[in-house]
């Protein structure tokens, strides 16, 4: 019986580190975007187990389109052009703005918090077998220890080459599916998303 495997993606968290680590010297946040559904396709293609996409959930904030209507409009098009398999779910908060915005940026609140209740609340219905994060955010480790002691699932990780990875105390666990480059050009989203 193949592992029905689910991708908890922090967006924010997975879109930055593709920047830093691909696109070192270009400022523009437009780059660096990846399709999740090939994401979650490529994981569960290596693993070593039979295993079979159940889900990817992906966790990011959303702009205000009072504040940033280009923005909100980008990201509700890229929210559905991602949910439109039916296999990718988007968890979205709004964006807090402090009151000195745009001169200290937008950022995000209760955005690791609802990935963490999410992943475990979901191992414990038995809605996976496997929970793969792709994170490098500490913030979320302690869920994926919970869902490991619990016995709930098998964990694992996914990040980007030259990312540090999450580790359980004095491990080398859970298991990291490092991404390199030339992997990560196969699965990058180089849609526009501000053209409508």
């Amino acid at each position: 019986m193949a592992d029905r495997v689910t991708l908890f993606i922090d967006y924010q968290n997975v879109h930055g580190w593709a920047r830093r680590c691909f696109y070192p010297l270009i400022r523009d946040p437009a780059v660096g975007h990846v399709d999740p559904l090939r994401l979650g396709q490529y994981i569960v293609e290596r693993r070593r187990r039979p295993s079979q996409l159940e889900q990817v959930r992906i966790y990011r904030g959303r702009p205000n389109p009072d504040k940033q209507a280009t923005a909100a409009a980008a990201n509700d098009r890229q929210t559905a052009g991602w949910e439109r398999s039916g296999l990718v779910h988007v968890t979205r908060r709004p964006l807090k703005y402090p009151k000195d915005w745009p001169d200290t940026p937008a950022s995000e609140k209760g955005i690791d918090v609802a990935l963490a209740i999410d992943m475990v609340r979901l191992a414990m219905q038995g809605a996976y077998d496997v929970a793969v994060l792709v994170s490098a955010d500490t913030d979320l480790l302690p869920a994926l220890e919970t869902v490991t002691q619990l016995k709930l699932a098998h964990v694992e990780l996914a990040a980007w080459s030259g990312t540090r990875r999450l580790r359980f105390p004095n491990s080398q666990l859970p298991w990291c599916h490092f991404i390199d480059e030339p992997t990560y050009r196969t699965l990058e989203d180089p849609t526009d998303y501000t053209q409508p």
